[in-house]
């Protein structure tokens, strides 16, 4: 009997004393979240024939879309300010590698009444100013193929830089809404390691604002580049979304204009203009999509624009399942050679300058 009293007054002991090592712990975790989604598709693509007559192939791809795992959690401390951080990754779930935090991840102070400030890496605010809009975004249709500055197709690039992207080495100031606006700011190093003392940094300087009422959305940014890497350059790009629900139907255009002084004598080389239109037609948990971007002639490249045509089918299967079935085709003149949004893991998908890829895409969404 007393053996036993004895063994049961060491197991309180260790209960209590686990109990106090842990909570603290406890505590400190208690406002960390864990979110993320799993997104994979089957996609069947043709990488259409070249202007040479090359042509195409066709293959198929398990591609692990915008699959990612993040953390994320704040800390009041006191007079409406507290401190906030997150840290994200992208998961290629049909191919492991990557190094961690290569999504939005930063360290700031949030206060309501004034706004954010955040170092980190994150999506530039002329980014965020029109991102919604794209009914395509993440998936391979998505709209970043022909907008945004694109600068991996095989020959021909839009921008020396993307406007449309994630940057690291970022300090952003976002404000707090105030009726229906909000505002941000964003200084980008674009290269943090000189080749010689007389190149200054590259860098970059992001703005947006945008505004929500009710079903009205609109978006404006502007972002320029200074580019190091070529002494004198620069090049900058402006833009405005429109967004309007009409019951179950949602509509959305965005037009934008690039130009640089990259040419001979300062010429614009690669300024160009582009515009996409979307609409998505609601029922009940499903939905129909349907958009249409355009991107215009690179400066003096003849024959360098594309159009890019898509549709879609929602089944949502919950409030955090889909299904989902895309068909997309990007139509490329003689002089050009864009590629399918090079945020999937399909990417690289033309087949040279002229030819035209398609893709269906069938796949499946889960968000946590």
């Amino acid at each position: 009997m007393q053996k036993a009293f004895a063994q049961q007054k060491k197991l309180i002991a260790v209960a209590v004393a686990a109990a106090a090592f842990s909570s603290p712990v406890l505590a400190d975790t208690a406002n960390v979240s864990v979110y993320g989604a799993a997104d994979l598709s089957f996609d069947v693509i043709n990488t259409g024939t070249s202007a040479a007559g090359v042509g195409g192939t066709s293959k198929n791809n398990v591609s692990s879309n915008v699959s990612k795992l993040g953390f994320k959690g704040s800390e009041g401390l006191g007079d409406g300010l507290a401190a906030v951080w997150q840290i994200e990754q992208q998961i290629n779930m049909d191919n492991t590698g990557g190094t961690f935090g290569t999504r939005n991840t930063f360290l700031g102070l949030k206060s309501e009444s004034a706004g954010t400030v955040l170092l980190g890496r994150h999506d530039t605010p002329y980014k965020l100013a029109t991102r919604a809009l794209d009914i395509f975004g993440d998936s391979i249709a998505d709209n970043r193929a022909l907008m945004g500055g694109v600068t991996s197709p095989t020959t021909v690039d839009s921008a020396f830089a993307a406007f449309d992207g994630r940057q690291p080495d970022v300090i952003a100031y976002i404000s707090p809404a105030m009726s229906g606006f909000t505002g941000a700011i964003a200084y980008v190093n674009l290269a943090e390691a000189n080749t010689t003392a007389a190149q200054a940094k590259s860098n970059a300087l992001s703005l947006a604002g945008m505004y929500k009422a009710g079903a009205l959305y609109a978006g404006f940014g502007y972002e320029e580049h200074k580019l190091s890497s070529i002494l004198g350059t620069k090049e900058s790009a402006w833009k405005l979304g429109v967004g309007y629900d009409i019951d179950a139907l949602g509509l959305g255009f965005v037009y934008e204009k690039t130009d640089d002084n990259t040419g001979a004598l300062g010429a614009n080389a690669r300024g160009h203009n582009a515009y996409y239109l979307a609409a998505k037609y609601n029922m009940g948990m499903n939905a129909v999509k349907f958009a249409y971007g355009k991107a215009g002639q690179l400066g003096t490249t003849v024959n360098s624009g594309a159009n890019q045509i898509s549709l879609g089918y929602d089944h949502g299967m919950s409030k955090r399942t889909k299904l989902y079935a895309i068909y997309s085709r990007i139509s490329n003149k003689t002089g050009s050679d864009y590629g399918f949004s090079q945020s999937t893991a399909s990417a690289g998908t033309v087949n040279g300058v002229g030819a035209s890829p398609s893709v269906f895409s069938f796949g499946m969404k889960h968000s946590f």
